[in-house]
């Protein structure tokens, strides 16, 4: 492996990287890093999650361009504002002995104007957020007409947030002479699209196999209802008694929900997501990387965002609804040389997407069983003893103490003594799981599941995949209608002119009378809904479709009986859009969540096992 001088970076980026501990190379800087010192060819790269991107397209960037001129030479896009605030301080480390290259960083929720000064003063390097970006262009307060260098980094996300204008509108503004350098984890069609669309005969590199998962990850599922997730997920992270983990949610609310539950718990916690202000996720994200919370949940919008290489699990409470964001979900965990492990909970009904996932981070899941009370207090309490075996005793610090300890204590002999330490540690923890249930006698709750299935309505709606639809638009769309509070959402199945979606049967005349009454558009075209019967097979049949009643001009209401199992999702027109997500849109304004909470980790508290 070469090192980083042989790369062909000066002196002052070597002294820098020495700094700050890089000592050889990865794959994929070892490969790109001289491509784009010596072409302007386009570059198409492929690299795993933690394994250097960052590094292996800024640091050849730093190396070429023109130190004397204060002019934008780069321009960085980043789907999160995490991810673009991470880049730009680990740029600026990178051009430590470089002092005449300024790097400006700028994304929603921070000040425009500091952002539009720093820019006045003259910046080399911009590194944004795509809606801050073009919110900066309109303005002419950021100009890339002597760009050099566009980078997309993690462009799959950027599409999925739905950037795509806003990439259109900044390529607008660059120099067609300019180099384009594509960076991502996962290549799925779009991506590739992107390549077509915007880059001109690009190289394509790559580090491992495209879309995999890393190697030193280990992918665990536990299969469960909807009314063990969350004990189950508890019993997982007490099963390892130095977790440092992060929880992925779909929503917002899902989010909030199992965070809120685990503070009230005892758990060290804390949430991530686009309701917080900047304020606020930067103090989390603080206590996360000191580790004074060791547990965090967040959405999908922390999986492009989050430089923390010693994360012991990764567990997803819920599957992305893009399952090719489970590479970036897995790729937070076995980072920087560290083993780590992947763990899902799935019901019945996601359990067909663990293959999905399967053959493209072509691994397979090994099947866990939900841990027993026992075995947790088994667990802790030997960790427990190996830490009090271990431990350093400083005889300076605890010398004058242990004359009145030891009085106090020489009426017990040396099994009494561990018995009574053990009981002071863990009565706590062994009264908690004493009668505790197998989690993994799910028969009950499996004819529960297909029971609450059987109470909801399939429709069908006219727009698809064709039409930029995809689950969580469809819930938002459901949401503008304001059918009611809390409206069960099941199964969606997006295809590509049009979709399937089920809800509470309670709600079948309201939903109906909803659409027909607002009378929604999707892009300017007419959105209708009609009532359909329920098709599992191949999930794309028409047969069975009620007629859509044009004539008399209102909407079928016969209802159908059907069957089969429903998702979890849930709408809430209350809190409007604020759900629809899996991933934020961080790059917008800030909804302020209420203030920081507090949270005290350890055992020794009461906890509630539903």
């Amino acid at each position: 492996m070469s090192t980083f001088l042989e790369l062909g970076l000066k002196e002052p980026i070597n002294k820098a990287l020495t700094d700050l501990g890089y000592e050889k190379p990865t794959v994929i800087q070892e490969k790109a890093i001289p491509q784009i010192i010596s072409s302007t060819d386009d570059l198409k790269a492929f690299a795993q999650t933690g394994t250097g991107k960052t590094a292996a397209f800024s640091l050849p960037i730093l190396e070429l361009l023109d130190s004397s001129n204060g002019n934008v030479q780069a321009i960085i896009l980043s789907p999160t504002r995490e991810l673009a605030v991470q880049i730009g301080n680990n740029i600026k480390d990178f051009c430590k002995y470089l002092p005449d290259v300024k790097v400006t960083t700028v994304y929603g929720g921070s000040s425009m104007e500091d952002q539009i000064r720093s820019l006045k003063r003259g910046s080399q390097i911009v590194v944004g957020t795509p809606g801050r970006t073009v919110d900066l262009i309109k303005r002419r307060a950021l100009k890339l007409g002597n760009v050099q260098w566009l980078v997309l980094d993690e462009a799959d996300e950027m599409l999925n947030m739905g950037f795509k204008d806003e990439l259109d509108k900044v390529l607008e503004a660059t120099p067609e002479t300019k180099q384009t350098l594509l960076f991502s984890a996962t290549f799925p069609r779009e991506v590739e699209a992107i390549a077509r669309n915007y880059m001109t005969k690009p190289v394509e590199i790559t580090s491992g196999e495209k879309n995999s998962g890393s190697e030193n990850v280990t992918h665990e599922f536990y299969a469960v209802t909807e009314r063990t997730r969350y004990p189950a997920l508890k019993r997982i992270a007490d099963l390892n008694p130095d977790i440092y983990a992060i929880i992925f949610c779909r929503t917002r609310r899902e989010t909030q929900e199992v965070a809120d539950n685990l503070i009230r718990d005892g758990y060290s916690a804390d949430s991530l997501h686009g309701d917080l202000s900047q304020g606020q996720r930067d103090s989390v994200m603080g206590k996360f990387r000191k580790k004074t919370i060791k547990i965090l949940v967040a959405t999908d919008v922390a999986a492009r965002g989050l430089d923390v290489n010693e994360l012991t699990h990764v567990l997803n409470h819920k599957l992305p609804d893009q399952i090719e964001n489970y590479t970036h979900r897995s790729g937070r965990t076995g980072r920087a040389g560290n083993k780590g492990i992947s763990i899902v909970l799935v019901n019945g009904k996601e359990k067909g997407k663990l293959r999905q996932i399967e053959r493209i981070i072509k691994k397979k899941f090994i099947e866990g069983k939900v841990p027993s009370g026992k075995e947790i207090v088994q667990n802790q309490l030997m960790n427990l003893i190996d830490k009090v075996h271990n431990i350093e005793v400083n005889e300076t610090q605890i010398g004058e103490f242990l004359p009145s300890i030891y009085e106090k204590l020489e009426d017990l002999d040396r099994e009494e003594l561990i018995k009574k330490f053990v009981s002071l540690e863990f009565n706590t923890m062994l009264k908690y799981y004493e009668n505790s249930k197998d989690l993994n006698d799910l028969g009950r709750e499996t004819s529960r599941s297909r029971a609450t299935a059987d109470n909801m309505t399939r429709f069908f709606i006219n727009i698809g995949r064709k039409d930029s639809l995809n689950p969580a638009k469809l819930i938002g769309l459901i949401n503008d209608q304001n059918i009611g509070d809390k409206i069960e959402i099941g199964a969606i199945d997006i295809l590509d002119t049009f979709s399937f979606f089920e809800i509470d049967k309670n709600f079948e005349d309201k939903t109906l009378d909803a659409f027909s009454s607002n009378q929604p558009d999707s892009d300017g075209r007419s959105v209708n809904i009609e009532i359909t019967k329920k098709e599992r097979s191949g999930g794309g049949r028409r047969g069975g479709r009620k007629p859509f009643g044009k004539k008399d001009g209102g909407f079928g209401r016969r209802r159908s009986s059907e069957g089969g199992s429903s998702s979890s999702r849930r709408s809430d027109s209350s809190r409007g859009r604020s759900d629809r997500r899996s991933s934020d849109r961080p790059d917008r304004s800030d909804r302020n969540s209420g203030g920081e909470r507090r949270a005290s980790g350890g055992f020794g508290r009461k906890r509630r096992e539903s």
